[in-house]
């Protein structure tokens, strides 16, 4: 069994985050999934980010370190979207983590506070190939660029067809049914082999 924590995308805890982390942890394995909202969710991209941006950042930040620092070990880390900030964060930062999970985003290093990709923390990227967020503005690149410093064996970038972001939440119009299995199933590889 892996322990998991999942951070939500800028939209806040959704009933789809809530289904996709189901969807991953299956039987076998523990899925956690902290509202950093406080139970508001929003209808779209745009809302979402006009909440983020009257929330203190790092009254944000504390809170992620807080509901990491509660949860057992060793864990896996994972984030949709925004939440790829915290999940790529504790991955790097966070002895003995024991992998990242990173869905429609991902970070280049050394920019934000993000250091040097530890050598023994495998990784896996998943995003749309046409995504205006994650193809279009430096995610992908950045994944690949990850990748290819984690090696084979520690790192793998997946693509799926289409330009939807956030086609992981079941609850969102977004939503990829077809991707979103493949994903899971990817995911859920990656999670037995950790």
């Amino acid at each position: 069994m892996t322990e998991v924590v999942l951070f939500h995308h800028v939209q806040g805890l959704t009933p789809g985050v809530r289904a996709f982390a189901a969807a991953l942890a299956g039987d076998e394995h523990t899925v956690h999934t902290p509202d950093l909202y406080g139970g508001r969710t929003f209808v779209s991209i745009e809302e979402g980010f006009a909440h983020l941006k009257s929330l203190d950042a790092d009254a944000v930040r504390q809170a992620v370190d807080d509901v990491e620092a509660a949860l057992p070990r060793p864990l896996v880390y994972a984030g949709i979207s925004w939440g790829v900030s915290h999940a790529q964060r504790l991955a790097q930062t966070r002895p003995g983590a024991r992998g990242a999970l990173l869905f429609e985003a991902c970070f280049p290093l050394g920019e934000d506070g993000f250091g040097p990709w530890p050598p023994s923390v495998p990784v896996q990227v998943h995003g749309m190939d046409d995504d205006e967020f994650f193809a279009h503005e430096g995610d992908l690149a950045a994944a690949r660029d990850l990748v290819a410093l984690a090696g084979p064996h520690h790192g793998e970038v997946f693509t799926y067809r289409g330009d939807r972001h956030l086609f992981l939440d079941g609850s969102l119009p977004s939503y990829d049914p077809l991707a979103t299995a493949l994903a899971v199933d990817r995911a859920r590889a990656f999670l037995d082999r950790v």
